[in-house]
């Protein structure tokens, strides 16, 4: 399989019912978490592959689902929206293949070119990822640095929701956001074509950075 998962037909009243209350039906109705998976897959599958790129990411949607059907007894029903508990365990997938990860961004770095970039190019990033000087940057991140700042800035998680996903306390969210965005900052002040993230008024047409990586 390549892209994104396609959707799949909805098992009916799935599609009117949260996230909740899907996974908790799927107990006794096991064919009913595939609304789960209509829902979610293709974000999951997007965000894999923006760090993974596309064949990693085939893998990691997979196993993202196949635990979270494996474990859905042990969802906390008290959250409606199931998004922070995927994309933790995506995150966790994606953690195990944090050498390739910093090794396509390395070389992306050093040459402006990596296949990877292919996956990372599309929609609203395409003016972002495939900067080399980005790159850098996040190479040079630590793991769990690189997790909070990418799960905020490309799956639009908010703090509480990374703090769910990755069971960590919201201060540690703040903390690791915080150094992840100076240090991000710091590594791009000095390109002209990320001027945008110190003074969006001085940036060239189209180059304006995404607040999220620098704010």
């Amino acid at each position: 399989m390549t892209g994104p998962p396609p959707a799949r037909p909805t098992t009916d009243g799935a599609d009117d019912a949260d996230d909740a209350d899907v996974i908790a039906q799927s107990l006794d109705e096991p064919e009913l978490f595939a609304g789960l998976y209509d829902r979610h897959a293709p974000d999951i599958h997007r965000y894999a592959a923006r760090r993974l790129g596309e064949g990693p990411a085939d893998d990691i949607t997979a196993e993202t689902f196949l635990i979270a059907f494996r474990t859905r007894h042990r969802y906390d029903t008290a959250h409606r929206l199931a998004r922070p508990w995927l994309y933790g365990i995506a995150a966790n997938l994606i953690g195990r293949h944090r050498r390739t990860e910093v090794r396509a961004l390395k070389a992306l770095a050093r040459t402006g070119h990596d296949p990877v970039t292919a996956s990372w190019s599309d929609r609203a990033d395409d003016r972002i990822a495939v900067q080399a000087p980005l790159a850098g940057a996040l190479a040079a991140l630590s793991p769990g640095d690189r997790h909070v700042l990418l799960l905020v800035a490309w799956a639009d998680l908010g703090y509480q929701e990374v703090a769910d996903a990755l069971r960590i306390p919201l201060g540690t969210v703040r903390s690791r956001l915080n150094r992840a965005r100076r240090k991000v900052r710091e590594a791009l002040s000095g390109d002209p074509a990320f001027t945008s993230a110190l003074d969006p008024s001085s940036a060239p047409a189209g180059q304006e950075l995404n607040p999220s990586w620098t704010k």
